[in-house]
């Protein structure tokens, strides 16, 4: 898949303060309701899109109607140098982007008797190398900046969603979970060895958005299954996002917006029971 990037009519225009973020997966569901919420705060947005060009260009025109700049940007993120090529395509467009919001994973259902080299394969390259690569890029890229002490200059940030499952793990999404823990893992790691030119933070939903084939029922059922009666909703993982953008004090942490839903231990994957599973 070669690299795409599409630019719409540029109805938006830049202010004289602007900054830009990064959102991958933003065509769509999570990701763009992220890319929107960054725009309501005053972010331009460089959209990532893995295979709808459609989708992408309706997040670019909602982002656009929003005051703010925004360009699509196409790339498999399971190719190393579709990633890296996309980054630099969107850092052109945008001079000022200084952050970076890892949204789009993989996401297919496997357990511990079912996983292979090729499920974990699949999900280890968009899941944990392309955030990895692309973290590794926006400090590459900003670090020059921090090399004269006398000017100030705010840290760049990356933002990587992550899952309530780490703190509450069950068999299912096997693949999905470990590198899922990856991408922690290099959260913390991350976090040390690229400051102060970046902060390096997370979020971790609970159940947010109907998955597969989901019933209505099922979806309902599922995310009241929290001590707060509720799991997170989309504007609840915009706001914790948004915040975390401005939040300059805090590095290295994982913000779980799951109503709770981390603190039920559960046998098997939450989605799998409800009344029209069992």
């Amino acid at each position: 898949m070669a690299v795409s990037i599409v630019e719409p009519p540029a109805t938006g225009t830049p202010n004289a303060f602007s900054r830009a973020a990064l959102v991958t997966g933003a065509g769509k569901r999570i990701g763009r309701g992220i890319a929107l919420g960054l725009a309501r705060a005053g972010w331009d947005i460089a959209v990532h899109f893995g295979q709808s060009s459609a989708d992408a260009d309706e997040t670019v025109r909602q982002v656009q109607a929003l005051g703010r700049r925004a360009q699509a940007f196409g790339a498999d993120l399971a190719s190393e140098s579709q990633t890296r090529s996309m980054f630099e395509a969107a850092a052109t467009a945008f001079p000022d982007l200084t952050c970076v919001v890892n949204n789009a994973s993989r996401f297919e259902p496997d357990t511990p008797a079912t996983i292979s080299f090729a499920t974990l394969d699949d999900h280890l390259r968009p899941n944990l190398a392309a955030p990895v690569a692309l973290a590794q890029l926006l400090h590459a890229r900003l670090a020059p900046l921090h090399l004269d002490p006398s000017q100030p200059i705010t840290p760049g940030v990356v933002i990587n969603l992550l899952d309530q499952k780490l703190d509450n793990p069950n068999p299912d999404f096997f693949s999905y979970t470990l590198t899922k823990a990856g991408l922690l893992a290099a959260n913390h790691i991350m976090a040390m060895a690229f400051a102060p030119v970046l902060r390096v933070v997370a979020v971790s939903p609970g159940i947010t958005l109907k998955s597969g084939d989901q019933s209505d029922e099922g979806f309902a059922a599922a995310h009241a299954r929290t001590p707060l009666g509720r799991s997170s909703r989309l504007s609840d993982v915009v706001d914790a996002v948004v915040y975390l953008t401005d939040a300059r004090a805090i590095t290295g942490v994982n913000l779980l917006v799951d109503g709770g839903q981390h603190l039920l231990p559960l046998a098997r994957d939450v989605m799998y029971l409800t009344p029209d599973r069992l």
